[in-house]
């Protein structure tokens, strides 16, 4: 199942990527980057998936930390966009955006039924209502520039992208710390192994 997610993740991340260069959009840029952090969030919930809770425990700490990363990172491209005083097209922010929520849309109903399986599948569907939210915004970036004529749409959807992952990444950092699987005796390695595993026995 999430192999198809990884998948259709790492190919939007390309697509607005491209577009967003293009276009010039901090909008799409920013939600190329929520792409990729979402397409390594599933990639370490493949790797974690049929593990022990400690590394479910772990892997969604490090999801957590990976989104708090990439909010900052918006941050800094709303900073850059202000210097260099650009102005995004709304026509290729909005057929790209459009494109990115029917395929967000489709990967959050197929996550659904999922999404209370544990704390790393949680994760993953908060990362792809995440992406609908970012999405419909950058829907109205589009508008709002079409009609306005200005960039000031694309940079305030920049900052709001990037205050949706500071508030979703403290949510889960805040819930893998909960956790009694996390202990410091958890976090403790073997020195020496060419795999570091948790003291107490190889997973």
């Amino acid at each position: 199942m999430l192999h198809i997610v990884l998948w259709i993740n790492l190919a939007m991340f390309l697509v607005e990527l491209v577009a967003g260069l293009i276009a010039h959009s901090t909008a799409l840029l920013a939600d190329s980057v929520d792409m990729l952090g979402d397409a390594i969030v599933y990639g370490f919930s493949l790797y974690v998936i049929a593990r022990a809770p400690v590394w479910q425990t772990r892997a969604a700490l490090l999801k957590g930390i990976i989104m708090a990363g990439f909010g900052v990172g918006v941050v800094v491209e709303v900073v850059s966009k202000l210097v260099r005083g650009l102005r995004p097209e709304a026509e290729v922010m909005w057929a790209v955006a459009l494109a990115a929520l029917v395929a967000n849309a489709s990967v959050l109903a197929f996550l659904w039924r999922h999404r209370a399986d544990d704390i790393n599948m949680r994760s993953v569907w908060l990362c792809s209502r995440n992406d609908v939210i970012a999405n419909g915004a950058v829907l109205l970036a589009a508008l709002g520039v079409g009609l306005t004529r200005s960039a000031w749409p694309d940079i305030v959807v920049g900052l709001a992208i990037a205050a949706l992952f500071g508030m979703s990444a403290v949510g889960v950092i805040r819930e893998a710390l909960a956790l009694p699987q996390l202990s410091s005796s958890d976090l403790s390695v073997t020195p020496g192994a060419s795999g570091a595993h948790p003291r107490g026995g190889a997973v």
